[in-house]
């Protein structure tokens, strides 16, 4: 990696597989919800893997050039179409749920393609919306034991939308495009890193 973290690497490198597979988890609570934005996800990675595979392009983005980019594609991008193949079933009304099973291994999919591609911090950005879930219930359970209220009607996130009145299609869209603009500009943030 880019961070010269020696040993303290082994445990950071946990954390971020553990963030991004209970991550995903926590936003997998909608129809289509944590999929879509896995789609998007999966091809911020698969242009990330491409750009880090070439020479020429690494080094006119200041970029580490990762041999293995051009396999790292492939496989996000065959993490992008089995998302969008489920997402067919997936989509409200839901006929399949992805479950724990799924939706563990799509986050530890994306947390070993951060690690692998070096951007174990941008993946921060790249999976914005998933972080905004796990804030929400990092801080309504501290909230509630600390102070004995919560600061959101429900946790994650999603769910305190959907108890304000918004209908799940409305909360999953808004997501979504949330997600695509944390994607834009993760992408937009390669020269100036």
């Amino acid at each position: 990696s880019l961070l010269n973290m020696g040993w303290f690497y082994i445990p950071f490198a946990m954390f971020i597989l553990l963030s991004t597979t209970n991550s995903v988890n926590l936003t997998d609570g909608l129809d289509g919800l944590a999929t879509g934005l896995i789609i998007m996800v999966g091809i911020t990675f698969a242009l990330l893997s491409y750009l880090s595979g070439r020479v020429d392009f690494a080094q006119f983005l200041h970029i580490p050039f990762i041999s293995a980019g051009g396999e790292l594609t492939v496989a996000s991008l065959a993490l992008v179409g089995a998302a969008v193949g489920f997402l067919w079933y997936n989509s409200h009304p839901a006929q399949v749920m992805m479950g724990d099973t799924g939706s563990l291994a799509l986050g530890g999919m994306v947390g070993v393609l951060a690690l692998l591609l070096k951007k174990e911090i941008l993946v921060i950005a790249i999976m914005g919306v998933f972080v905004l879930e796990t804030l929400s219930v990092i801080i309504q359970v501290a909230s509630f034991k600390l102070f004995g209220k919560r600061v959101f009607k429900m946790a994650p996130l999603h769910h305190h939308f959907e108890l304000k009145g918004w209908d799940e299609s409305k909360v999953v869209i808004r997501f979504w495009i949330l997600g695509g603009l944390f994607a834009i500009i993760s992408l937009s943030t390669l020269k100036i890193q």
